[in-house]
């Protein structure tokens, strides 16, 4: 399973997780995980928040915010998750291009660096030089 490991910015996933359950996982580009936090929040709120409160909700009513405690937790921990996830790629992201055996790929646009006898990356003319120089 091929991931994209270029560099994500984790307080977008979070706040994207936030506004809709799973959005943060798709910008991630982790389609799985963004389908079952979407199954996990809809059957939260089939089994555990009365129909009253989401109609409320959705119709702008008075809401007893107690009623929907569990969509705001399973809601919360979708935003953790998608934050966390971030971060461990952007990690993985830093180690790939910064090994300290040379760049494998281009910290500038992630793209692979095919020939180690090159000084600038042939996709984008970045500068591969090392960091003492």
């Amino acid at each position: 399973m091929a991931q994209s490991l270029s560099k994500k910015r984790p307080w977008l996933a979070a706040l994207l997780a936030v506004f809709a359950t799973g959005a943060g996982h798709l910008y991630l580009r982790r389609w799985l995980r963004a389908l079952g936090w979407l199954g996990v929040a809809g059957l939260t709120s089939y089994l555990f928040v009365p129909a009253s409160a989401l109609e409320a909700f959705v119709s702008g009513g008075q809401v007893v915010w107690l009623d929907l405690l569990p969509l705001l937790v399973v809601t919360t921990l979708s935003a953790l998750d998608a934050y966390q996830l971030a971060v461990v790629n952007n990690y993985f992201h830093r180690v790939r291009t910064h090994d300290g055996a040379g760049p494998t790929a281009c910290p500038s646009c992630g793209r692979p660096v095919d020939d180690d006898d090159l000084d600038f990356c042939q996709w984008c003319a970045t500068p591969l030089g090392s960091e003492g120089s």
